[in-house]
Protein backbone atom coordinates (compact mmCIF):
# COMPACT_ATOMS: atom_id res chain seq x y z
CA UNK A 1 0.00 0.00 0.00
CA UNK A 2 2.58 2.85 0.95
CA UNK A 3 4.09 1.97 -2.93
CA UNK A 4 0.53 2.56 -4.18
CA UNK A 5 0.45 6.03 -2.18
CA UNK A 6 3.46 7.09 -3.75
CA UNK A 7 1.40 8.26 -7.21
CA UNK A 8 -1.60 10.06 -4.46
CA UNK A 9 1.23 11.98 -2.75
CA UNK A 10 2.84 13.13 -5.28
CA UNK A 11 -0.52 14.36 -6.93
CA UNK A 12 -1.49 16.30 -3.81
CA UNK A 13 1.94 17.98 -3.66
CA UNK A 14 0.69 20.09 -6.31
CA UNK A 15 -2.97 19.77 -6.20
CA UNK A 16 -4.42 22.75 -4.28
CA UNK A 17 -2.88 25.43 -6.57
CA UNK A 18 -5.36 28.22 -7.49
CA UNK A 19 -7.11 28.93 -10.98
CA UNK A 20 -4.98 31.66 -13.14
CA UNK A 21 -6.33 35.05 -12.27
CA UNK A 22 -5.99 38.48 -13.94
CA UNK A 23 -4.14 40.39 -11.78
CA UNK A 24 -5.71 44.20 -11.38
CA UNK A 25 -7.88 43.42 -14.29
CA UNK A 26 -11.20 43.11 -12.24
CA UNK A 27 -14.23 44.59 -13.04
CA UNK A 28 -17.99 44.48 -13.99
CA UNK A 29 -18.65 41.21 -16.27
CA UNK A 30 -18.60 41.93 -19.76
CA UNK A 31 -17.06 44.96 -19.77
CA UNK A 32 -14.85 44.46 -22.66
CA UNK A 33 -16.97 44.13 -25.56
CA UNK A 34 -16.24 41.51 -27.98
CA UNK A 35 -13.41 38.92 -28.66
CA UNK A 36 -12.90 37.36 -31.98
CA UNK A 37 -11.07 33.60 -31.60
CA UNK A 38 -10.24 31.66 -35.33
CA UNK A 39 -10.23 27.61 -35.19
CA UNK A 40 -9.26 27.06 -38.89
CA UNK A 41 -10.51 23.69 -38.53
CA UNK A 42 -14.08 24.13 -37.35
CA UNK A 43 -15.89 22.48 -34.56
CA UNK A 44 -18.86 20.66 -35.76
CA UNK A 45 -20.41 19.64 -32.44
CA UNK A 46 -20.00 21.06 -28.84
CA UNK A 47 -19.96 18.04 -27.33
CA UNK A 48 -16.77 16.27 -26.79
CA UNK A 49 -17.87 12.66 -25.89
CA UNK A 50 -18.86 12.49 -29.36
CA UNK A 51 -15.71 13.50 -30.38
CA UNK A 52 -11.96 13.23 -30.56
CA UNK A 53 -11.03 16.18 -32.41
CA UNK A 54 -9.41 19.04 -30.81
CA UNK A 55 -10.94 21.12 -32.16
CA UNK A 56 -14.40 20.26 -30.49
CA UNK A 57 -13.07 19.85 -27.07
CA UNK A 58 -11.60 23.00 -26.99
CA UNK A 59 -15.03 24.70 -28.03
CA UNK A 60 -16.79 22.81 -25.51
CA UNK A 61 -14.42 23.93 -22.88
CA UNK A 62 -15.86 27.17 -22.90
CA UNK A 63 -19.16 26.01 -21.64
CA UNK A 64 -18.76 22.85 -20.22
CA UNK A 65 -16.52 21.87 -17.39
CA UNK A 66 -14.84 19.19 -15.36
CA UNK A 67 -14.58 18.96 -11.64
CA UNK A 68 -11.03 19.54 -11.80
CA UNK A 69 -8.35 19.93 -14.37
CA UNK A 70 -4.86 20.50 -15.28
CA UNK A 71 -2.95 23.90 -15.30
CA UNK A 72 -0.33 25.52 -17.09
CA UNK A 73 2.27 23.54 -15.13
CA UNK A 74 0.34 20.08 -15.59
CA UNK A 75 -0.91 20.32 -11.66
CA UNK A 76 -4.45 19.38 -11.04
CA UNK A 77 -6.28 22.14 -9.54
CA UNK A 78 -9.75 22.13 -8.33
CA UNK A 79 -12.20 23.85 -11.26
CA UNK A 80 -16.12 22.85 -9.80
CA UNK A 81 -14.77 21.43 -6.35
CA UNK A 82 -12.77 23.49 -3.53
CA UNK A 83 -10.31 20.74 -2.66
CA UNK A 84 -8.72 17.58 -4.98
CA UNK A 85 -9.10 14.29 -2.98
CA UNK A 86 -5.84 12.71 -1.70
CA UNK A 87 -5.81 9.66 0.72
CA UNK A 88 -4.10 12.74 3.05
CA UNK A 89 -7.39 14.30 3.14
CA UNK A 90 -9.81 11.24 3.20
CA UNK A 91 -11.23 11.72 -0.21
CA UNK A 92 -9.44 8.67 -1.68
CA UNK A 93 -9.89 5.48 0.07
CA UNK A 94 -7.49 3.24 1.90
CA UNK A 95 -7.80 0.73 -0.40
CA UNK A 96 -7.65 3.24 -4.01
CA UNK A 97 -10.86 2.12 -4.51
CA UNK A 98 -13.26 4.99 -4.23
CA UNK A 99 -12.62 8.62 -4.55
CA UNK A 100 -15.39 10.96 -3.55
CA UNK A 101 -15.79 14.54 -4.52
CA UNK A 102 -17.37 17.58 -3.13
CA UNK A 103 -19.13 20.10 -5.43
CA UNK A 104 -18.71 23.79 -4.37
CA UNK A 105 -21.02 25.64 -2.50
CA UNK A 106 -23.91 27.67 -4.83
CA UNK A 107 -23.05 25.89 -8.26
CA UNK A 108 -25.76 26.56 -10.96
CA UNK A 109 -26.13 25.71 -14.57
CA UNK A 110 -26.21 28.88 -17.18
CA UNK A 111 -29.96 28.27 -16.85
CA UNK A 112 -30.04 28.77 -13.43
CA UNK A 113 -30.52 25.59 -12.17
CA UNK A 114 -28.81 23.98 -9.47
CA UNK A 115 -25.36 21.56 -10.38
CA UNK A 116 -25.75 18.68 -7.95
CA UNK A 117 -24.08 15.19 -7.78
CA UNK A 118 -26.66 13.18 -10.34
CA UNK A 119 -25.59 15.11 -13.28
CA UNK A 120 -21.92 13.94 -12.36
CA UNK A 121 -23.04 10.56 -12.05
CA UNK A 122 -25.32 11.00 -15.51
CA UNK A 123 -21.84 11.73 -17.33
CA UNK A 124 -20.52 8.57 -16.35
CA UNK A 125 -24.04 6.54 -17.44
CA UNK A 126 -24.04 8.86 -20.53
CA UNK A 127 -20.44 7.78 -22.07
CA UNK A 128 -20.68 4.55 -21.16
CA UNK A 129 -24.36 3.91 -22.03
CA UNK A 130 -25.27 0.14 -24.20
CA UNK A 131 -25.81 0.89 -27.96
CA UNK A 132 -23.24 4.44 -27.83
CA UNK A 133 -20.40 5.50 -29.02
CA UNK A 134 -18.19 7.35 -26.29
CA UNK A 135 -14.73 9.12 -28.09
CA UNK A 136 -13.59 9.56 -24.43
CA UNK A 137 -14.29 6.23 -22.84
CA UNK A 138 -11.11 5.63 -21.56
CA UNK A 139 -11.32 8.06 -19.05
CA UNK A 140 -13.96 6.09 -17.19
CA UNK A 141 -12.05 2.65 -17.44
CA UNK A 142 -12.71 0.47 -14.49
CA UNK A 143 -15.22 2.25 -13.07
CA UNK A 144 -18.33 0.50 -11.68
CA UNK A 145 -20.74 2.57 -9.95
CA UNK A 146 -21.28 6.01 -9.13
CA UNK A 147 -22.96 7.31 -5.76
CA UNK A 148 -24.40 10.56 -4.84
CA UNK A 149 -25.43 10.43 -0.91
CA UNK A 150 -26.05 13.78 -1.07
CA UNK A 151 -26.21 16.74 -3.61
CA UNK A 152 -22.98 18.03 -3.55
CA UNK A 153 -21.22 14.78 -2.71
CA UNK A 154 -19.95 12.01 -5.67
CA UNK A 155 -18.10 8.94 -4.89
CA UNK A 156 -16.98 7.20 -7.77
CA UNK A 157 -16.42 3.77 -6.97
CA UNK A 158 -13.74 1.24 -9.25
CA UNK A 159 -13.49 -2.23 -9.41
CA UNK A 160 -9.82 -2.69 -8.78
CA UNK A 161 -7.81 -0.40 -6.92
CA UNK A 162 -6.60 2.68 -8.70
CA UNK A 163 -3.76 4.51 -7.61
CA UNK A 164 -4.47 7.22 -9.90
CA UNK A 165 -7.88 7.72 -9.77
CA UNK A 166 -8.09 10.61 -11.66
CA UNK A 167 -9.69 9.73 -14.70
CA UNK A 168 -13.04 10.39 -14.37
CA UNK A 169 -14.37 14.13 -14.50
CA UNK A 170 -10.95 15.62 -14.78
CA UNK A 171 -9.60 17.60 -17.83
CA UNK A 172 -11.52 18.91 -20.52
CA UNK A 173 -11.71 15.78 -22.26
CA UNK A 174 -14.09 14.03 -19.69
CA UNK A 175 -16.70 17.18 -18.12
CA UNK A 176 -19.67 17.40 -16.38
CA UNK A 177 -23.09 17.27 -18.89
CA UNK A 178 -26.32 18.24 -17.62
CA UNK A 179 -28.79 15.47 -16.57
CA UNK A 180 -31.71 17.20 -17.47
CA UNK A 181 -30.71 18.14 -20.99
CA UNK A 182 -29.12 15.22 -22.04
CA UNK A 183 -31.78 12.85 -20.22
CA UNK A 184 -33.03 11.57 -23.63
CA UNK A 185 -29.78 10.81 -25.31
CA UNK A 186 -28.22 8.27 -24.26
CA UNK A 187 -26.77 5.19 -26.38
CA UNK A 188 -27.81 5.20 -30.06
CA UNK A 189 -29.63 7.97 -29.82
CA UNK A 190 -26.94 10.63 -28.67
CA UNK A 191 -26.10 11.86 -32.21
CA UNK A 192 -29.96 12.08 -32.56
CA UNK A 193 -29.66 15.16 -30.06
CA UNK A 194 -28.64 18.26 -31.61
CA UNK A 195 -29.71 20.89 -29.46
CA UNK A 196 -28.08 19.83 -26.47
CA UNK A 197 -25.36 18.16 -28.62
CA UNK A 198 -24.82 22.09 -30.49
CA UNK A 199 -26.19 24.28 -27.32
CA UNK A 200 -24.80 22.30 -24.26
CA UNK A 201 -26.08 24.05 -20.98
CA UNK A 202 -23.12 24.42 -18.76
CA UNK A 203 -20.84 26.32 -16.05
CA UNK A 204 -18.11 27.89 -18.04
CA UNK A 205 -17.66 31.18 -18.71
CA UNK A 206 -19.82 31.37 -22.05
CA UNK A 207 -22.83 30.13 -23.19
CA UNK A 208 -23.55 29.46 -27.32
CA UNK A 209 -26.21 31.61 -28.68
CA UNK A 210 -25.59 30.42 -32.16
CA UNK A 211 -23.96 27.32 -33.41
CA UNK A 212 -23.90 26.66 -37.12
CA UNK A 213 -21.72 23.78 -37.61
CA UNK A 214 -18.15 23.41 -39.12
CA UNK A 215 -18.37 27.77 -39.34
CA UNK A 216 -18.84 30.17 -36.83
CA UNK A 217 -19.99 29.69 -33.11
CA UNK A 218 -21.63 33.35 -31.28
CA UNK A 219 -21.50 32.72 -27.58
CA UNK A 220 -22.38 35.11 -24.88
CA UNK A 221 -20.91 35.26 -21.23
CA UNK A 222 -22.62 33.36 -18.87
CA UNK A 223 -24.63 35.18 -16.39
CA UNK A 224 -25.09 32.88 -13.52
CA UNK A 225 -21.07 31.89 -13.98
CA UNK A 226 -19.58 31.53 -10.23
CA UNK A 227 -17.26 34.48 -10.71
CA UNK A 228 -19.35 37.70 -10.73
CA UNK A 229 -17.21 39.61 -12.37
CA UNK A 230 -15.58 37.28 -15.14
CA UNK A 231 -15.72 37.02 -17.93
CA UNK A 232 -14.86 40.23 -18.69
CA UNK A 233 -16.06 39.81 -22.65
CA UNK A 234 -19.90 40.26 -23.19
CA UNK A 235 -19.81 38.15 -26.40
CA UNK A 236 -17.45 35.70 -28.33
CA UNK A 237 -17.38 34.67 -31.75
CA UNK A 238 -16.16 31.76 -32.29
CA UNK A 239 -15.26 31.39 -36.32
CA UNK A 240 -14.13 27.98 -38.03
CA UNK A 241 -12.45 27.08 -41.43
CA UNK A 242 -9.99 28.63 -43.67
CA UNK A 243 -6.61 27.24 -42.96
CA UNK A 244 -3.52 28.42 -40.82
CA UNK A 245 -1.92 30.76 -42.82
CA UNK A 246 -5.26 33.08 -42.88
CA UNK A 247 -5.72 32.63 -39.30
CA UNK A 248 -1.88 33.51 -38.67
CA UNK A 249 -2.65 36.57 -40.13
CA UNK A 250 -6.36 37.88 -39.25
CA UNK A 251 -4.40 37.74 -35.84
CA UNK A 252 -0.47 38.56 -36.67
CA UNK A 253 -1.08 40.89 -39.45
CA UNK A 254 -4.12 42.17 -40.25
CA UNK A 255 -5.55 42.41 -36.40
CA UNK A 256 -9.28 41.40 -37.46
CA UNK A 257 -8.84 38.69 -34.51
CA UNK A 258 -7.39 38.14 -31.19
CA UNK A 259 -6.83 35.01 -30.84
CA UNK A 260 -5.98 32.17 -33.16
CA UNK A 261 -5.12 28.33 -32.76
CA UNK A 262 -3.15 25.44 -33.75
CA UNK A 263 -0.84 27.99 -36.30
CA UNK A 264 0.46 24.85 -37.77
CA UNK A 265 2.81 27.06 -40.46
CA UNK A 266 6.90 26.83 -41.24
CA UNK A 267 8.71 29.48 -38.82
CA UNK A 268 9.56 31.66 -41.08
CA UNK A 269 6.57 32.30 -42.19
CA UNK A 270 5.02 33.05 -38.58
CA UNK A 271 7.85 35.18 -38.04
CA UNK A 272 7.27 37.39 -40.60
CA UNK A 273 3.88 37.06 -39.73
CA UNK A 274 5.00 38.62 -36.15
CA UNK A 275 7.06 41.45 -37.57
CA UNK A 276 4.29 43.23 -38.31
CA UNK A 277 3.80 43.98 -34.43
CA UNK A 278 -0.17 43.34 -33.59
CA UNK A 279 0.53 40.23 -31.91
CA UNK A 280 2.87 37.55 -30.16
CA UNK A 281 3.66 34.08 -31.32
CA UNK A 282 3.76 31.61 -28.44
CA UNK A 283 4.14 27.85 -28.24
CA UNK A 284 4.81 25.49 -25.53
CA UNK A 285 6.04 21.60 -25.35
CA UNK A 286 3.68 18.71 -23.85
CA UNK A 287 2.40 15.83 -25.62
CA UNK A 288 1.47 16.19 -29.34
CA UNK A 289 3.00 14.21 -32.23
CA UNK A 290 2.68 14.16 -35.22
CA UNK A 291 2.13 10.52 -36.61
CA UNK A 292 1.09 8.49 -39.11
CA UNK A 293 -1.21 5.54 -38.78
CA UNK A 294 -1.30 2.04 -39.95
CA UNK A 295 -4.55 1.05 -40.67
CA UNK A 296 -4.86 -2.86 -39.85
CA UNK A 297 -8.21 -3.45 -41.39
CA UNK A 298 -9.32 -3.99 -45.28
CA UNK A 299 -10.77 -0.73 -46.45
CA UNK A 300 -12.32 -1.77 -49.65
CA UNK A 301 -15.68 -0.64 -50.21
CA UNK A 302 -17.38 -3.79 -51.90
CA UNK A 303 -16.90 -4.66 -47.97
CA UNK A 304 -20.02 -2.85 -47.28
CA UNK A 305 -20.48 -2.73 -43.47
CA UNK A 306 -17.68 -4.60 -42.59
CA UNK A 307 -15.48 -2.37 -44.28
CA UNK A 308 -12.72 -1.28 -41.79
CA UNK A 309 -13.77 -3.97 -39.50
CA UNK A 310 -11.52 -6.31 -37.56
CA UNK A 311 -13.13 -9.29 -39.31
CA UNK A 312 -11.25 -8.21 -42.31
CA UNK A 313 -7.47 -7.76 -41.99
CA UNK A 314 -5.57 -5.59 -44.37
CA UNK A 315 -4.18 -7.17 -47.58
CA UNK A 316 -0.48 -6.21 -47.05
CA UNK A 317 -0.35 -4.05 -44.19
CA UNK A 318 -0.60 -6.48 -41.73
CA UNK A 319 2.93 -8.04 -42.37
CA UNK A 320 5.55 -6.16 -40.13
CA UNK A 321 8.31 -6.03 -42.34
CA UNK A 322 6.14 -3.37 -44.43
CA UNK A 323 5.07 -1.27 -42.03
CA UNK A 324 9.06 -1.07 -40.79
CA UNK A 325 10.20 -0.18 -43.89
CA UNK A 326 7.44 2.34 -44.39
CA UNK A 327 9.34 3.70 -41.17
CA UNK A 328 12.85 3.07 -42.07
CA UNK A 329 12.58 5.29 -45.11
CA UNK A 330 11.39 8.51 -44.07
CA UNK A 331 13.68 11.03 -42.86
CA UNK A 332 12.55 12.89 -39.64
CA UNK A 333 15.30 15.18 -39.20
CA UNK A 334 14.52 16.93 -42.52
CA UNK A 335 10.53 16.79 -42.07
CA UNK A 336 10.76 18.51 -38.68
CA UNK A 337 12.98 21.44 -40.04
CA UNK A 338 10.90 22.23 -43.09
CA UNK A 339 7.61 22.03 -41.16
CA UNK A 340 8.31 23.20 -37.70
CA UNK A 341 11.48 24.46 -37.13
CA UNK A 342 12.11 25.81 -33.26
CA UNK A 343 8.32 24.75 -33.01
CA UNK A 344 9.23 21.05 -33.72
CA UNK A 345 11.83 18.38 -31.99
CA UNK A 346 12.65 14.85 -33.17
CA UNK A 347 10.95 12.08 -31.57
CA UNK A 348 10.86 7.90 -31.83
CA UNK A 349 7.78 8.02 -29.55
CA UNK A 350 4.41 8.42 -29.11
CA UNK A 351 4.89 9.30 -25.53
CA UNK A 352 7.16 11.81 -25.49
CA UNK A 353 6.35 13.46 -22.19
CA UNK A 354 6.80 13.89 -19.72
CA UNK A 355 10.57 13.20 -19.77
CA UNK A 356 10.06 10.17 -17.31
CA UNK A 357 8.14 8.51 -19.35
CA UNK A 358 9.91 9.13 -22.97
CA UNK A 359 11.88 5.55 -24.10
CA UNK A 360 15.23 5.61 -24.98
CA UNK A 361 15.26 2.52 -27.01
CA UNK A 362 13.42 3.50 -30.23
CA UNK A 363 15.90 6.28 -31.58
CA UNK A 364 16.89 4.18 -34.64
CA UNK A 365 14.16 6.32 -36.06
CA UNK A 366 15.94 8.93 -36.39
CA UNK A 367 18.21 8.24 -39.19
CA UNK A 368 16.65 7.59 -42.64
CA UNK A 369 17.65 4.25 -43.89
CA UNK A 370 16.75 3.74 -47.34
CA UNK A 371 18.76 1.08 -48.37
CA UNK A 372 17.54 -1.15 -45.45
CA UNK A 373 14.00 -0.77 -46.10
CA UNK A 374 14.96 -2.29 -49.46
CA UNK A 375 16.66 -4.93 -47.93
CA UNK A 376 13.76 -5.04 -45.26
CA UNK A 377 10.93 -5.67 -48.05
CA UNK A 378 13.63 -8.14 -49.79
CA UNK A 379 13.74 -10.31 -47.53
CA UNK A 380 10.18 -10.49 -46.81
CA UNK A 381 9.52 -11.30 -50.48
CA UNK A 382 8.00 -8.26 -51.61
CA UNK A 383 10.09 -7.57 -55.33
CA UNK A 384 8.97 -5.40 -58.24
CA UNK A 385 7.78 -8.49 -60.53
CA UNK A 386 6.73 -6.51 -63.30
CA UNK A 387 9.42 -3.38 -63.51
CA UNK A 388 6.59 -0.71 -63.13
CA UNK A 389 8.58 0.69 -60.00
CA UNK A 390 6.00 -0.83 -57.44
CA UNK A 391 6.83 -4.09 -55.18
CA UNK A 392 4.00 -7.06 -55.26
CA UNK A 393 3.38 -10.51 -53.80
CA UNK A 394 1.36 -13.04 -54.92
CA UNK A 395 -0.56 -10.60 -57.41
CA UNK A 396 -0.72 -8.00 -54.31
CA UNK A 397 0.84 -4.74 -55.02
CA UNK A 398 2.27 -2.06 -52.28
CA UNK A 399 -0.19 0.82 -53.03
CA UNK A 400 -1.25 2.92 -50.39
CA UNK A 401 -4.05 5.96 -49.88
CA UNK A 402 -2.22 8.44 -47.50
CA UNK A 403 -4.92 10.89 -46.28
CA UNK A 404 -4.73 13.29 -43.93
CA UNK A 405 -6.27 17.00 -43.38
CA UNK A 406 -5.58 19.89 -45.38
CA UNK A 407 -2.92 21.72 -44.28
CA UNK A 408 0.36 23.42 -46.10
CA UNK A 409 2.67 21.52 -43.58
CA UNK A 410 0.86 18.59 -43.80
CA UNK A 411 0.39 18.60 -47.81
CA UNK A 412 4.21 19.00 -47.41
CA UNK A 413 4.87 16.03 -45.02
CA UNK A 414 2.86 13.66 -47.71
CA UNK A 415 5.04 15.10 -50.51
CA UNK A 416 8.83 14.40 -49.30
CA UNK A 417 7.28 11.01 -47.93
CA UNK A 418 5.23 9.71 -51.10
CA UNK A 419 8.89 9.94 -52.59
CA UNK A 420 10.44 8.14 -49.96
CA UNK A 421 8.33 5.77 -50.08
CA UNK A 422 8.83 5.66 -53.92
CA UNK A 423 12.00 4.97 -53.52
CA UNK A 424 11.72 1.86 -51.80
CA UNK A 425 8.78 0.51 -54.24
CA UNK A 426 5.60 1.60 -52.43
CA UNK A 427 3.16 3.40 -54.45
CA UNK A 428 1.26 6.29 -52.79
CA UNK A 429 -2.12 8.01 -53.42
CA UNK A 430 -1.95 11.38 -51.48
CA UNK A 431 -5.50 12.44 -50.05
CA UNK A 432 -6.49 15.90 -48.02
CA UNK A 433 -9.81 16.29 -46.47
CA UNK A 434 -10.77 19.60 -44.84
CA UNK A 435 -9.65 19.96 -41.43
CA UNK A 436 -13.21 20.21 -40.02
CA UNK A 437 -14.35 17.02 -41.69
CA UNK A 438 -11.45 14.82 -41.18
CA UNK A 439 -11.86 15.82 -37.81
CA UNK A 440 -15.29 15.61 -37.58
CA UNK A 441 -18.04 13.80 -35.58
CA UNK A 442 -19.98 12.82 -38.05
CA UNK A 443 -20.63 8.88 -37.72
CA UNK A 444 -22.12 8.56 -41.43
CA UNK A 445 -19.24 10.34 -42.98
CA UNK A 446 -16.68 8.25 -44.84
CA UNK A 447 -14.00 10.87 -44.44
CA UNK A 448 -13.53 10.95 -40.27
CA UNK A 449 -9.91 10.19 -39.16
CA UNK A 450 -11.82 8.06 -36.72
CA UNK A 451 -13.21 5.88 -39.33
CA UNK A 452 -9.97 5.77 -41.48
CA UNK A 453 -11.10 4.76 -44.62
CA UNK A 454 -7.93 4.51 -46.32
CA UNK A 455 -4.57 2.89 -45.40
CA UNK A 456 -2.23 5.61 -43.76
CA UNK A 457 -3.62 8.66 -41.99
CA UNK A 458 -1.51 11.45 -40.49
CA UNK A 459 -2.54 13.81 -37.85
CA UNK A 460 -1.42 15.26 -34.30
CA UNK A 461 -2.43 14.05 -31.07
CA UNK A 462 -2.41 14.81 -27.09
CA UNK A 463 -3.84 13.97 -23.84
CA UNK A 464 -4.93 15.86 -20.39
CA UNK A 465 -2.28 16.32 -17.81
CA UNK A 466 0.74 14.46 -17.05
CA UNK A 467 0.05 10.84 -16.09
CA UNK A 468 -0.50 9.00 -19.63
CA UNK A 469 -2.51 5.68 -17.89
CA UNK A 470 -5.67 7.27 -19.94
CA UNK A 471 -4.41 7.75 -23.04
CA UNK A 472 -2.30 4.45 -23.64
CA UNK A 473 -5.80 2.93 -22.83
CA UNK A 474 -6.66 4.36 -26.10
CA UNK A 475 -5.03 1.04 -28.08
CA UNK A 476 -6.73 -1.14 -26.37
CA UNK A 477 -8.69 -3.51 -28.36
CA UNK A 478 -12.23 -2.50 -26.85
CA UNK A 479 -11.28 1.03 -28.02
CA UNK A 480 -11.12 0.24 -32.04
CA UNK A 481 -13.95 2.24 -33.91
CA UNK A 482 -16.59 0.48 -35.60
CA UNK A 483 -20.33 0.05 -36.52
CA UNK A 484 -21.24 -1.08 -32.97
CA UNK A 485 -19.41 2.10 -30.97
CA UNK A 486 -20.96 4.36 -33.76
CA UNK A 487 -17.64 4.69 -35.17
CA UNK A 488 -15.95 6.43 -31.87
CA UNK A 489 -13.18 5.37 -30.33
CA UNK A 490 -9.15 6.53 -30.69
CA UNK A 491 -7.66 2.64 -32.05
CA UNK A 492 -7.72 3.55 -35.12
CA UNK A 493 -5.44 0.93 -36.22
CA UNK A 494 -7.58 -1.65 -35.18
CA UNK A 495 -4.57 -2.69 -33.21
CA UNK A 496 -5.17 -5.34 -31.08
CA UNK A 497 -3.09 -6.92 -28.32
CA UNK A 498 -3.66 -9.08 -25.73
CA UNK A 499 -0.28 -8.66 -24.23
CA UNK A 500 -0.58 -4.32 -24.81
CA UNK A 501 -4.45 -5.39 -22.90
CA UNK A 502 -2.43 -6.56 -20.02
CA UNK A 503 -0.11 -4.09 -19.92
CA UNK A 504 -2.81 -1.16 -19.10
CA UNK A 505 -4.50 -3.53 -16.67
CA UNK A 506 -1.20 -3.91 -15.05
CA UNK A 507 -0.95 0.05 -14.96
CA UNK A 508 -4.32 0.74 -13.72
CA UNK A 509 -3.60 -0.68 -10.42
CA UNK A 510 0.40 0.33 -10.01
CA UNK A 511 1.31 3.02 -7.42
CA UNK A 512 4.94 2.85 -7.69
CA UNK A 513 5.50 6.37 -9.84
CA UNK A 514 9.06 4.19 -11.71
CA UNK A 515 7.28 1.16 -12.31
CA UNK A 516 4.02 3.44 -13.99
CA UNK A 517 6.97 4.91 -15.74
CA UNK A 518 8.24 1.44 -17.03
CA UNK A 519 4.89 -0.04 -17.87
CA UNK A 520 3.73 3.43 -19.71
CA UNK A 521 7.10 2.99 -21.71
CA UNK A 522 6.58 -0.88 -22.69
CA UNK A 523 3.40 -0.09 -23.91
CA UNK A 524 5.08 2.87 -26.22
CA UNK A 525 7.89 0.28 -27.22
CA UNK A 526 5.08 -1.80 -28.53
CA UNK A 527 3.43 0.05 -30.78
CA UNK A 528 6.48 1.72 -32.04
CA UNK A 529 8.16 -1.49 -32.57
CA UNK A 530 4.90 -3.05 -34.17
CA UNK A 531 5.29 0.16 -36.45
CA UNK A 532 1.76 0.59 -36.48
CA UNK A 533 2.16 4.55 -35.39
CA UNK A 534 4.97 5.75 -37.13
CA UNK A 535 6.07 8.84 -34.93
CA UNK A 536 6.89 12.12 -36.98
CA UNK A 537 7.67 15.25 -34.73
CA UNK A 538 7.25 16.29 -31.40
CA UNK A 539 5.41 19.41 -32.40
CA UNK A 540 5.04 22.72 -29.76
CA UNK A 541 1.59 23.31 -29.23
CA UNK A 542 1.74 27.17 -30.97
CA UNK A 543 -0.97 29.90 -31.01
CA UNK A 544 -1.11 34.00 -31.91
CA UNK A 545 -2.85 36.37 -29.78
CA UNK A 546 -3.37 40.18 -30.41
CA UNK A 547 -1.00 42.44 -28.04
CA UNK A 548 -4.82 44.11 -26.84
CA UNK A 549 -5.55 40.46 -25.84
CA UNK A 550 -4.44 40.02 -21.99
CA UNK A 551 -4.71 37.44 -19.52
CA UNK A 552 -3.31 34.12 -22.33
CA UNK A 553 -1.65 31.70 -20.50
CA UNK A 554 -0.75 28.51 -22.82
CA UNK A 555 -1.49 25.25 -21.38
CA UNK A 556 -0.77 22.07 -23.02
CA UNK A 557 -1.47 20.05 -20.76
CA UNK A 558 -5.71 20.55 -21.22
CA UNK A 559 -7.67 22.83 -23.12
CA UNK A 560 -5.48 25.32 -24.75
CA UNK A 561 -8.12 28.06 -24.06
CA UNK A 562 -8.83 26.95 -20.68
CA UNK A 563 -8.64 30.42 -18.78
CA UNK A 564 -10.67 32.08 -21.15
CA UNK A 565 -12.74 33.33 -18.43
CA UNK A 566 -9.19 35.45 -17.23
CA UNK A 567 -8.92 37.47 -20.62
CA UNK A 568 -9.30 40.78 -20.90
CA UNK A 569 -8.57 43.39 -23.41
CA UNK A 570 -5.63 45.34 -22.29
CA UNK A 571 -6.17 49.84 -23.56
CA UNK A 572 -4.55 51.22 -25.77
Amino acid sequence: MQLRTLLLSAVATSALVPMAMADGHEGERGRDGNVNVIYWQAPSIMNPYLSGGTKELEAASLVIEPLARYNQDGEIVPWLVDEIPTVGNGGVSEDLKSITWKLSDGLVWSDGTPVTSEDVKFSWEYCTADGGGCAQAEKYNDVVSVDTPDPQTVVVNFGISKPFPYGPFVGAQAPIIQKAQFADCLGAKAPECTEANFNPIGTGPFTVTEFRPNDVITLAANENYRDPNKPAFATMTFKGGGDANAAGRSVLETGEFDYAWNLQLAPDVLDRMESAGKGKNIVAFGTSVERILINLTDVSPELGDERGTAAHPHPFLTDKAVRQAMSMAIDRALLTEVGYGSFGKLTCNVLPAPAAYNSPNNDSCLTQDIEGAKAVLDEAGWTDSDGDGVRDKDGVKLSVLYQTSTNSVRQDYQALIKDWWAQIGIETELRNIDASVFFGSDPGSPDTFQKFFADVEMFTNNFDGTDPEAYMANWACEQAPRPETQWQGNNMMRFCSEEYDALIAEMATTGDIEKRAELAIAMNDMLMQEYVILPLTHRGRNAAHANSLGGVIMNVWDSEIWNAADWYRIDG
